[in-house]
């Protein structure tokens, strides 16, 4: 273990996910386990540049791994992009002698870790917390797996009224680059068809899809929709296309919006948090830097942050073609 390090700073930044919560206490309780100090940082990067920093213990983080949303609270910094800003962070943490940084967020957040260690030397370990899941270097990122299981639900309640009413709706669900969200909650939900930003269906080919549906005798079709799809301009101009092609169906649009980044974690997302806290400040305590901590076939890997950063994750083909043929 690394002698230079006695004081662990952690910060979640970007989005909130559901399983910030459990990884802030990983990291708080495995530095506690070690004999390290930990400092929560608030408002991310911004509360860093602002010196808003208090001393966190294992008592500190008691009764939170069930709560969605961070304690250590998340916002933008405008101003820690600018090599200003970024030295009033670090003269903050040297203040407060924090001797490293576990950051728990998206590709954002790493981006501004790494330019912060290239100009302070600063070590730095990035745990993934978004619910895109579009990190490279881990299976599953914290909060997607939460995410999916409300927006499965949310589609089932959905199609109750669907089906009562021959209606079709179309459900947007987050997923800007990456449309991991849609595809594995359209096939868990049953939609009859998804539509991804990684796979342009196309219009034409939409509608087909819509009008063999029909003709196979069903009365109503959920489409799942990622928010990145490129078909049309937006889910509203989807419906009005069909609506003018296909004046039988009665149809709706639903955006979940940011109903799928709240509530309690899943079992999945506390468990995978407590893993990853535990492998960042150890990974920091035998002097590592500028790290992720990622899940890879079940186990707790490293892969260098710059390449968690630029590198893309992959949309399962076997997924796709496991979609087609359910949608028969």
């Amino acid at each position: 273990m690394s002698a230079s390090i006695k004081k662990i700073g952690v910060l979640t930044s970007g989005g909130d996910a559901p399983g910030m919560n459990a990884a802030i206490r990983s990291v708080v309780r495995t530095c506690a386990y070690h004999n390290i100090e930990c400092m929560g940082i608030y408002r991310g990067f911004e509360g860093m540049i602002e010196g808003d920093i208090m001393e966190m213990g294992p008592r500190t983080v008691k009764n939170i791994v069930n709560k969605g949303g961070t304690i250590l609270k998340s916002a933008r910094s405008a101003e820690f992009i600018t090599p200003e800003g970024r030295k009033k962070a670090y003269e903050h943490l040297k203040k407060n002698e924090i001797d490293a940084l576990v950051i728990i967020g998206g590709d954002g957040s790493f981006t501004g870790g790494l330019v912060f260690n290239k100009e302070f030397g600063f070590p730095v370990m990035g745990i993934p917390g978004t619910i895109d899941n579009d990190i490279f270097g881990t299976m599953f990122t914290l909060g997607y797996d939460t995410a999916l299981n409300t927006v499965v639900e949310v589609i089932d309640k959905i199609r109750d009224t669907a089906n009562s009413h021959n209606r079709l709706f179309f459900v947007e669900v987050m997923g800007r680059d990456a449309g991991h969200i849609a595809l594995n909650a359209g096939i868990g939900a049953g939609a009859e068809e998804i539509l991804i930003p990684e796979e342009n269906l196309g219009l034409d080919r939409l509608l087909e899809s819509l009008k063999k549906s029909k003709a196979s005798g069903k009365s109503s079709s959920i489409v799942v929709v990622s928010e990145g799809d490129k078909i049309g301009k937006n889910v509203f101009e989807l419906r009005d296309y069909v609506e003018e092609n296909m004046p039988e169906y009665d149809v709706r649009v639903s955006v979940l919006g940011h109903m799928q980044r709240g509530g309690s974690p899943s079992c999945f997302d506390r468990v995978l948090a407590s893993r990853l806290g535990v492998k960042a400040v150890e990974s920091l305590l035998e002097g590592k830097t500028n790290y992720m901590v990622g899940l890879i076939a079940d186990k707790i890997e490293l892969t260098p942050l710059e390449q968690a950063v630029k590198g893309k994750s992959k949309i399962d083909a076997e997924l796709l073609r496991v979609s087609d043929i359910m949608s028969t």
